[in-house]
């Protein structure tokens, strides 16, 4: 059983905490660091788990420490992880700037160990269920859009929410970029509060992605268009429907829904799959792989490498933003 610490005791990392003790055979809870002490009481009260006095006495006493503090300290926590050898998990952005995940990579490349970053999407059983119906998906379009609250206004709506589908798209669409676009508004915040990005790709994949933190309600959907399907991923509701076409080998039933392309082309039957989905909790899924990389030393589902390329392509849409509105500025 590996020996696990967190790093952070805020409204996500008191999620993990109970989370993780319920991992009873995967993980064994030594203690979380916090340096807030209303943070900390809180946890040793609800959850009955030791503080540590300093960061370095937890990581010392651990095999493994899941990071969930606020990302401009990712880097700090990771970096100190890494080089006592311990295995990390860390809560997306995987850090602050790319050059900082650069450096990870590196470090956890000498070191040997397991980073695993917190892309919770992947684990969501809509997603999960959709990857095998996904094949070469020509259009994406994602909303991500949820109604205010100022916790998380401390990083731009592309870092705190629109990063979530970079993550999906990235993990399907398996091509470079060539181009991409970015406009924003911000609103209620220094920065962008809602941003529409369109990131084109070498293979002819266009993704348009939507992302809000000022939505008079939330949702949470993709959809993906591809030869012969449609698949619509509901992350929110954690639904799935899907839309296919095969061509006709014999003739119609009563009930078949078909479409006659003419011009001497197979008739196509149309099916329409919206099958049931277990209950799973997304986070305590991601902490449970995060194990089996460990246990199995494989490749965590979402690598370093996964977190570092959402990152890259997050800041590139940062950068567009920027550029658009210095341009309507000066207008």
């Amino acid at each position: 059983m590996l020996k696990i610490g967190v790093l952070g005791a805020g409204h996500l990392g008191k999620i993990h905490i109970r989370l993780i003790k319920e991992l009873t055979t995967d993980f064994e809870l030594v203690g979380f660091y916090d340096p807030s002490d209303e943070n900390a009481r809180s946890a040793e009260e609800q959850y009955g788990v030791q503080r540590f006095d300093s960061m370095e006495q937890l990581i010392d006493a651990v095999d493994c420490i899941d990071i969930v503090t606020p990302t401009i300290t990712h880097y700090e926590c990771a970096s100190l992880a890494i080089r006592k050898t311990k295995h990390v998990f860390v809560e997306k952005p995987v850090t602050e700037t790319v050059e900082e995940a650069k450096s990870l990579m590196n470090l956890a490349l000498e070191a040997g160990v397991k980073v695993q970053v917190g892309h919770v999407e992947r684990f969501n059983p809509a997603f999960a269920a959709a990857v095998p119906y996904l094949n070469r998906p020509m259009f994406i379009e994602t909303h991500r859009l949820a109604q205010f609250n100022p916790r998380g206004t401390d990083v731009p709506v592309v870092l705190d929410l629109m990063i979530h589908d970079l993550d999906i798209i990235l993990s399907v669409v398996k091509s470079g970029i060539k181009r991409i676009s970015a406009s924003g508004v911000a609103v209620v915040s220094d920065t962008p509060d809602i941003t529409n990005a369109r990131i084109e790709f070498d293979n002819g994949c266009v993704a348009n992605l939507t992302a809000s933190r000022i939505s008079m309600k939330n949702m949470r959907k993709s959809r993906f268009f591809q030869k012969d399907a449609y698949i619509s991923v509901d992350f929110l509701t954690k639904e799935l429907e899907v839309v296919r076409m095969e061509n006709m080998e014999d003739e119609p039933g009563p009930f078949d829904i078909v479409f006659d392309m003419g011009n001497g082309k197979p008739v196509k039957k149309i099916f329409f799959d919206k099958p049931h989905l277990g209950e799973s909790n997304a986070i305590q899924q991601e902490l449970k792989t995060f194990a089996d990389a460990i246990n199995q030393n494989t490749t965590p589902i979402v690598s370093l490498e996964d977190g570092y390329h959402a990152l890259d392509v997050a800041h590139q849409i940062l950068e567009k933003l920027k550029l658009s509105t210095s341009l309507v500025s000066n207008i």
